[in-house]
């Protein structure tokens, strides 16, 4: 039976709506093994609903109409209330969609929005584990309900290793916060560039957990060359964002053990997202994709980049001069690596092999592939970890994609797979198909291909991007896709414990350090979209080096301009994207382009940016 408790109708005597008035039903035995579901939080008595709920067995907490019809602190409260001493298993939400059809939308809107903030709350508070916070979500929006009125109706659980970001995980498990001083607030800007406000620990959280720091629209219009908007961005010095921290990346800092830092969001005010927040733009379009395919895509990074050494006060030179996966170049940086590991470890960013690259004093570290909002987590994160690795040993590590325009180039290559209901989509399901490749993952890697010309205003964003890309190195010069050819832009891979004839996944060539790498995925995502939309099939593959078919194949863009180009007439990216968004971008590769012609060596100080 359910029970009209709390507020409600007009006609009724709130006085008498306190479900403690039951107690003398509840304690007779006719009515012990009677189910009894309290309806509307019992507000304004939602705690004597829980006291009620905590006492007696026969006695359910539903809060349908309390959401959404009071405000957000009422909301948020009352279910507080509800779970303060009521078992999670007893507590049920109705979304009670009463007088008109939108109370329905909303009623299911806001109720997710409200337990997620209550459940992220007991998170950070130690009262639940992440999988206990997944579990009573499960709880209170199904399993209870159908469970007491024996419901046939049949639920997925959630999957947690494919549903949360690893570093989800660590809240609430973090040590005492009492011996951390400072939290830095990481976000990355459109020119790819990693920057921080740092607060006392106290007033983070006191203040900013919930409410954010104050950031000027400008931050999102710099370009590498200048810390100031660019022209033609519609970003300035007037307005100001929020930077709201994402609480499922806070964590400590392995190498300066009093601080921690966190990855940021940018909201307008907390709860409204930025449309200029590159995170967001990753999280709209990855929904996108789910909700229109079931989808959802894992990344993995392979991470490039130089050591160099000062010889004199400006001049930085190679760590060393060995050649491709030398073991004396391992040995003089293992020092390094060691630290590098146990910082990635620390951070649950997963390490799948690292080696010196062919560059003098280059080396490379392959992550582990995972959700791709936490993959671009775990770049920025390892970003982090290896330049402050080589700062503490007097190195300078740079991710610039051409340090020298007499070496060889560094990228981070990106291996993009598929995934639905926790099983990889992208790989065939047997010997039958076209490349090893399922449908709606040629269909999604040839909307990539297509789009690839565009791409690269995300991914290769400076002009120095565009002396890595060239014929004969490795880095994908043109228009093309090829199994196991890494001379193609695109290659699907086939590693080892995959089974013959099958692919897993396919590798990005055009991607560099410069890169923010929400953007870059989230190009990448948008291009596959507009792939499975059109149901796009993929060319013949390239299994010689493209450049021996010059005269045949298309040459990616030659230069940023070139790229740009191509993204102005990119009417898909412009819609999935965000055209606010898309306008500042453009404007910061504008200038981007404009800096460096005119100040042909000035790529030589990316290296203290990137």
């Amino acid at each position: 039976m359910q029970l009209h408790t709390g507020f409600g109708d007009r006609d009724l005597d709130l006085r008498l709506a306190n479900p403690l008035h039951l107690r003398t039903l509840l304690e007779d035995k006719r009515f012990s093994k009677c189910r009894l579901v309290l309806l509307h939080a019992s507000y304004p008595f939602s705690k004597e609903a829980s006291y009620l709920a905590s006492v007696y067995p026969q006695v359910y907490l539903d809060f349908g109409l309390a959401i959404p019809k009071l405000s957000i602190h009422g909301m948020i409260s009352s279910v507080k209330e509800l779970l303060e001493l009521a078992p999670i298993k007893k507590v049920m939400f109705s979304t009670d969609g009463y007088a008109f059809p939108e109370t329905f939308y909303l009623g299911a809107k806001k109720a997710r929005e409200v337990v997620f903030t209550v459940l992220q709350d007991a998170c950070i508070d130690g009262d639940l584990s992440i999988p206990e916070a997944v579990e009573a979500a499960e709880d209170i929006f199904a399993k209870n309900a159908i469970q007491l009125y024996k419901l046939n109706v049949a639920m997925k659980s959630i999957d947690l290793k494919n549903a949360i970001c690893p570093k989800l995980m660590s809240i609430g498990n973090n040590s005492s916060q009492n011996d951390i001083t400072l939290v830095r607030i990481i976000w990355v800007d459109a020119s790819g560039q990693q920057r921080c406000r740092v607060v006392p620990a106290r007033r983070f959280y006191d203040v900013v957990l919930k409410n954010g720091v104050g950031l000027t629209f400008a931050c999102m219009g710099m370009s590498s060359a200048i810390d100031g908007p660019a022209d033609g961005t519609n970003l300035s010095g007037v307005g100001e964002t929020r930077l709201v921290p994402d609480l499922s990346t806070k964590c400590r800092i392995p190498w300066a053990k009093q601080e921690e830092m966190v990855l940021a969001d940018m909201h307008l005010k907390p709860g409204k997202p930025w449309e200029y927040c590159p995170r967001e733009a990753l999280r709209r379009i990855s929904k996108v994709l789910k909700d229109e395919f079931n989808l959802v895509v894992n990344a993995g990074f392979e991470v490039e980049f130089y050591l160099l050494k000062r010889i004199l006060r400006e001049e930085w030179v190679p760590f060393d001069s060995t050649p491709y996966c030398s073991t004396s170049a391992f040995d003089a940086a293992s020092p390094i690596f060691h630290e590098v590991l146990a910082a990635l470890q620390s951070l649950n960013v997963p390490v799948e092999q690292l080696h010196a690259e062919a560059g003098k004093g280059q080396f490379e570290i392959a992550l582990g592939h995972t959700v791709c909002s936490c993959a671009a987590d775990n770049l920025i994160f390892t970003h982090e970890v290896i330049k402050a690795c080589a700062r503490r040993h007097g190195l300078l590590a740079t991710f610039v994609p051409k340090y020298t325009l007499d070496d060889i180039g560094s990228g981070s290559h990106v291996h993009i797979s598929l995934w639905e209901n926790g099983e990889n989509v992208f790989m065939a399901s047997g010997q039958g198909s076209r490349y090893g490749i399922s449908k709606v993952g040629e269909e999604f890697m040839a909307g990539v291909l297509h789009h690839l010309p565009s791409i690269l205003a995300f991914t290769a964003p400076v002009p120095n991007s565009y002396d890595r890309i060239q014929p004969d190195t490795w880095s994908g010069a043109y228009q093309c896709w090829g199994q196991e050819n890494r001379e193609a832009p695109l290659r699907t891979a086939c590693p080892p414990g995959v089974p013959d004839g099958l692919v897993s996944n396919f590798e990005i060539k055009s991607f560099d350090g410069c890169a923010n790498p929400h953007l870059g995925l989230a190009s990448i995502i948008a291009s596959g979209i507009d792939g499975l939309r059109k149901h796009l099939q993929l060319p013949v593959p390239v299994d010689e080096n493209p450049s021996d078919l010059s005269a045949e194949l298309r040459r990616l863009p030659k230069s940023l301009s070139e790229s740009l180009e191509a993204l102005g007439k990119d009417n898909v990216l412009k819609d999935l994207i965000g055209e606010k968004l898309l306008v500042a971008i453009k404007g910061i590769r504008k200038a981007e382009i404009n800096y460096y012609s005119e100040n042909v060596d000035a790529y030589k100080q990316l290296i203290h940016r990137y």
